[in-house]
C-alpha cells in the first residue's frame, strides 16, 4: 500500500456501512479520500474522527442518481486535488423487489444508482486519469454475490443491476486492454454485510460479514503488484448458502 500514500481516492456512498469503512481504512493508509454521498453531514462527522490519521477525508454532497452532481463532484476533485488515482464505486440502492406489481420509480432508483451512476462515475474518473497521465490507477466496483447467481423471488431488479455490474467490469477491463492501459478494474462481490441496506430480519437470522471485512478486501486488491489484475473477488461469511 506504500505506493498509494498521498494519492487520491474517490469513494461513493460513504455516509455509512461499506463506503464509510473503506474511506476510513484508506485515510489510515495515508490517502486523500473524497467521499461522495447525499448525507454529507455524516461525512463531515467522519472527517472529524479521522483528523489524526495519516491521510485526509473530504466529504462532498453528491446524489449518484444525478449526473450533474457527479460531474460537479469530479470537477471539484480535479480542481482542488489535481487528479484521481483510485475509484471505489460503492453507492447502491436496494429496491423494486417485484416485477409483477413493483414500483417503476423504485426500479429506476435502483438501476440509476447501481448501473448508470456507477458508469458515469467510472467515465469521469477515467477521463481525469487519462488527462493527468495516471496509468497505474485502480477502479473497484462493489458488486455482490447477487451479480453471479440466479435471482430468487425477491429483489429481482437489484439482482439484475448487480449482474450488469459484473458485465460492466469485464467490459471495461477489455476496453482498457485495447487502449494499452495499465489501469486495473476489479469486481468485489460480498455476501450479506451488516449495513443499513439489508432488511433487519436477514441480519438477525443469517451469517453476516462486517463492513470492515470488505474494506480489508479493498486493501488487499490495492496492495497487489502492478502486474496482477484481480478480475473478481468474492467474499462471503462462513455458512452463507446463497
Amino acid at each position: 500500500m506504500e505506493k498509494w500514500n498521498g494519492r487520491i481516492a474517490v469513494v461513493t456512498g460513504t455516509s455509512s456501512g461499506i463506503g464509510a469503512a473503506i474511506a476510513q481504512e484508506l485515510v489510515k493508509k495515508g490517502l486523500k479520500v473524497v467521499g461522495l454521498a447525499r448525507r454529507v453531514e455524516r461525512g463531515e462527522e467522519l472527517a472529524k474522527s479521522l483528523k489524526s490519521e495519516k491521510g485526509k477525508f473530504y466529504p462532498i454532497k453528491c446524489d449518484i442518481n444525478k449526473e450533474s452532481e457527479i460531474k460537479e463532484a469530479f470537477q471539484w476533485v480535479k480542481k482542488n486535488l489535481g487528479s484521481v488515482d483510485i475509484l471505489v464505486n460503492n453507492a447502491a440502492a436496494l429496491g423494486g423487489a417485484s416485477l409483477i406489481d413493483g414500483s417503476s420509480e423504485d426500479w429506476k432508483v435502483t438501476l440509476d444508482t447501481n448501473v448508470i451512476g456507477l458508469s458515469i462515475c467510472t467515465k469521469e474518473a477515467l477521463q481525469i486519469m487519462k488527462e493527468k497521465g495516471v496509468d497505474d490507477g485502480q477502479i473497484i466496483h462493489i458488486n455482490s454475490v447477487a451479480g453471479h447467481v440466479p435471482p430468487g423471488d425477491a429483489a429481482v431488479i437489484y439482482f439484475a443491476s448487480k449482474h450488469a455490474v459484473t458485465v460492466l467490469t469485464e467490459g471495461l477491463r477489455r476496453e482498457l486492454i485495447k487502449q494499452n492501459s495499465k489501469i486495473r478494474v476489479t469486481s468485489l462481490s460480498p455476501g450479506l454485510v451488516k449495513t443499513e441496506m439489508p432488511p433487519k430480519q436477514y441480519l438477525d437470522t443469517m451469517p453476516c460479514l462486517d463492513a470492515k471485512d470488505i474494506a480489508d478486501a479493498c486493501l488487499y486488491i490495492l496492495g497487489t503488484p502492478p502486474h496482477v489484475q484481480i478480475r473478481e473477488l468474492t467474499i462471503i461469511p462462513v455458512g452463507e448458502a446463497l
